[in-house]
């Protein structure tokens, strides 16, 4: 049986800058090496960014990572997106044209015989409460609608702005005892894996035949979970390759 991968926290940016560049080869040879191997994929929110969609008009920075999510699908390789904190306009995109299903909520879902739970991970911590506020005004339709007015130059730049500015305050964070109670917490729910991004902090935790894993990220670490034969376990891509 072909393995099941996860990632979270891209953040990519489309850039220029010899950083930006040498983060999205590694994920597009990571996503190349899954279109023959993998079985499939869940991105645990946070792969741009910032995503906005217009009615006619996408972010055209993302071509080369869209590109290479048509061809895992288009290889058999089924794409999941749950959206993170940095994915709040997701529109119809991903899955009308990409054939990507999208879950906005966290996944509570039979992999293997084994019950899984899978979020981003945003708004967990206790101090996020003005965070959690924010997150109902962003994702509000009507200033979607409102937000659409703008030309999409205009409105790709304030979203960047916003964006860098989000991703930096989440730098500061020091959550990862904070998340680990909270797959715990879902182990006593009955969860026998819990999966989680957001903090850019690579954990693994077993629990007697249970495992939580958070996913880190591919800016620093590049990190990601895999599901091999029942078992939970977080990987290293090699970035030197």
């Amino acid at each position: 049986m072909k393995p099941i991968y996860f990632i979270s926290d891209a953040h990519l940016t489309g850039s220029n800058n010899t950083v930006e560049e040498q983060c999205e080869k590694h994920l597009l040879d990571f996503l190349k090496s899954m279109a023959e191997k993998g079985k499939s994929l869940f991105i645990i929110g946070d792969l741009f960014d910032f995503w906005f969609e217009y009615r006619s008009v996408i972010p055209r920075r993302y071509f080369k990572v869209l590109f290479a999510l048509n061809e895992l699908i288009r290889k058999g390789v089924e794409v999941h997106y749950i959206t993170g904190n940095h994915d709040f306009w997701v529109d119809n995109f991903f899955k009308e044209e990409l054939q990507i299903q999208i879950h906005d909520r966290p996944l509570d879902i039979q992999i293997e015989g084994k019950r899984f739970y899978i979020a981003h991970g945003d708004g967990l911590a206790k101090k996020d409460v003005k965070y959690r506020m924010l997150k109902k005004v962003l994702r509000f339709p009507f200033h979607i609608r409102l937000y659409r007015f703008l030309h999409p130059d205009l409105g790709f730049a304030l979203a960047d702005f916003f964006s860098r500015l989000s991703r930096n305050h989440q730098k500061i964070k020091n959550i990862d005892e904070e998340y680990l109670d909270y797959a715990r917490a879902r182990f006593r729910e009955g969860f026998d894996g819990v999966i989680l991004g957001h903090t850019h902090s690579p954990q693994e935790y077993r629990e007697s035949d249970k495992t939580y894993i958070n996913t880190g990220d591919w800016m620093n670490h590049f990190t990601y979970g895999k599901l091999e034969r029942g078992r939970l376990m977080l990987e290293y891509w090699p970035i030197g390759k």
